[in-house]
């Protein structure tokens, strides 16, 4: 469960549920502690119990995870494994100037890949396929460029305040400036507001929603292939994780030295 879903589970609980499962959040995380995730394992049923109005069902499981909790002591503060595909350069994790990042996205034929890096270090990369219940649409492209900047947004708690956020894509950048100008409720043609398997609402819509709530986050436009070296690198990190889909290969030295080499090049661009 990614840090805002857990917040929007949170936030649909009844006041009493809501504080016995407060201060269980830090276990809902994936950690290389068992006892730790057999915690999170209890508060992630809970919380789907909750969603489903079995309220009764979601207090036994919290009463599950409190003991277990107690029982588990706090000797063990569980340290989220990082998650699938995504890392950072601690090097410039404290890094003083503006946060800037950039997006992309990348496909051919059935496969597609999505990748971000941001100039405190963090980079992210994803694969994607097409299928039966593939619920994209006409306008593929369009609608993974948008898929790669909410999958940099929810790489934080919160996005930093006043964060630039780089596109390549003119149309994506047109979609993300009316969102947050209001207009949650328009959507891309063709794309699909079914109920998802894993989340209470299409990527796309919790977008909307996010970028209408942050009118400090700055969306512009970046030329694709003109040197940047934020763009360069997502652009690299987007079609690595599309030839993954069809190759075998280990991604995650290639994707950390990519993004390490033009963070390098972002940061010593600043010096002069």
């Amino acid at each position: 469960m990614r840090p805002d879903e857990f917040r929007h589970a949170l936030s649909l609980l009844p006041a009493p549920l809501y504080d016995r499962a407060l201060p269980l959040r830090r276990y809902i995380f994936r950690t290389t502690c068992p006892q730790c995730q057999r915690i999170g394992d209890a508060v992630t049923l809970a919380l789907t119990a909750a969603h489903y109005d079995q309220l009764a069902s979601a207090g036994q499981l919290l009463d599950n995870a409190t003991r277990l909790a107690e029982e588990h002591g706090t000797d063990c503060r569980p340290r989220p494994e990082p998650e699938r595909g995504r890392g950072q350069v601690q090097r410039w994790a404290a890094a003083s100037a503006p946060v800037v990042a950039a997006t992309d996205a990348s496909w051919k034929g059935r496969a597609g890949g999505i990748g971000y890096v941001v100039s405190d270090g963090r980079y992210g990369l994803r694969s994607r396929g097409t299928g039966r219940l593939d619920p994209t649409g006409a306008s593929r492209v369009l609608i993974n460029e948008l898929r790669a900047v909410d999958f940099l947004l929810t790489a934080y708690d919160d996005p930093p305040p006043a964060m630039t956020v780089l596109v390549d894509s003119l149309s994506a950048l047109r979609w993300l400036h009316r969102w947050q100008s209001g207009a949650v409720a328009n959507m891309p043609a063709g794309y699909s507001l079914r109920r998802r398997r894993w989340s209470d609402r299409p990527t796309l819509v919790r977008l909307a929603d996010q970028v209408s709530r942050r009118p400090d986050l700055s969306f512009r436009h970046v030329k694709a292939h003109s040197g940047h070296a934020l763009n360069e690198a997502a652009d690299g990190l987007s079609h690595m994780a599309r030839r993954r889909v069809g190759e075998s290969f280990d991604v995650r030295p290639r994707a950390r030295a990519l993004a390490e080499a033009f963070l390098r090049d972002w940061h010593a661009s600043l010096i002069h």
